[in-house]
């Protein structure tokens, strides 16, 4: 992994759930329509709103970051919250659970039947991946730093992505070890998701996980010994820039763990407080970044052309 002259080596890392995909409609019109179509009726899309919030706010407190702390696992984890969620409906109309309630609302929200991808994604990541802009780059890496289960691969697989198979705390076996080190053109080189790290955002030990993958994918690529202190000291030459769209869990967060922060805010143009990320002509990452430690974007594609040069 040869480094440029003066080129910095980018890791760019994404929020998932909010940044790079939102529901196609609220999750609780979503579980109403799955559920009327399965036969359950007598009920208001706003009693599921808050039946559902109640349920999986409970459920959180009982078995924290989707069931991975307490080994109850994340599939199990939103059964409870579903069945929660209908159970009052169906107490007080005396119906059934129908078998097919739980089947179809986890396949839902496992794929993009649930989601739409953030407009452009699919040819912006690509572009910016694999084009490589040379003049100003000499490596990019691609990442997803987010609190979530472990569904967020699929779902980014389901939109067209190619999608790495690397996560935080699964290990590196030889065919993933071998993808990395033939370069292989995934649009997403890997994901520390809360539900496989422990630690959710604002935490920086979420963002230093990511880090973390980033010296593996060093070290499978150049021959290095896995987790050693050389490929380690080398992804901390890398620039580190995180996007996301909450400003305590994102912003705050990666800017404490040493990261440049860009807040995701799709459609809003106008905000004296944070200025829009542009990079001048010939102007560095650390430039940009030093003169203004928190930028915006209002859409995939701004951030490909900011971060391209041809603003």
């Amino acid at each position: 992994m040869a480094i440029g002259i003066g080129k910095p080596n980018l890791l760019l890392c994404f929020d998932a759930f909010g940044t790079l995909f939102k529901p196609k409609h609220t999750v609780a019109l979503q579980y109403a329509e799955i559920a009327r179509q399965c036969g359950i009726t007598n009920f208001t899309d706003k009693q599921v709103h808050s039946s559902f919030k109640r349920a999986f706010e409970e459920e959180s407190k009982r078995n924290p970051n989707y069931g991975s702390g307490t080994a109850l696992g994340a599939t199990r984890w939103w059964h409870t919250v579903i069945y929660e969620t209908f159970w009052p409906i169906l107490k007080r109309t005396d119906q059934k659970p129908p078998p097919d309630l739980i089947p179809k609302l986890m396949h839902r929200f496992a794929s993009k039947d649930g989601y739409d991808a953030e407009p452009g994604l699919v040819s912006a990541l690509r572009t910016l991946k694999h084009q490589n802009y040379h003049r100003r780059y000499n490596e990019i890496v691609i990442g997803v730093i987010t609190n979530s289960d472990d569904r967020v691969p699929g779902i980014l697989s389901s939109f067209g992505l190619n999608v790495s198979p690397l996560r935080y705390g699964v290990p590196m076996n030889e065919e993933d070890a071998a993808a990395a080190m033939a370069k292989k053109n995934y649009d997403i080189d890997f994901h520390c998701m809360s539900y496989d790290v422990g630690y959710e955002k604002p935490d920086r030990r979420i963002f230093d996980a990511a880090e973390h993958m980033l010296a593996q994918i060093i070290a499978a690529r150049d021959g290095m010994e896995p987790g050693g202190t050389e490929a380690l000291a080398m992804a901390q030459t890398w620039r580190k820039v995180y996007v996301g769209d909450e400003h305590i869990k994102d912003v705050l967060g990666a800017s404490a763990a040493g990261w440049d922060p860009v807040l995701f805010e799709p459609g809003v143009t106008s905000d004296d407080a944070i200025p829009t990320l542009n990079f001048a002509v010939g102007q560095t990452l650390p430039q940009q970044f030093k003169e203004f430690p928190t930028s915006k974007v209002v859409s995939i594609q701004d951030l490909v052309q900011s971060l391209a040069g041809w603003k």
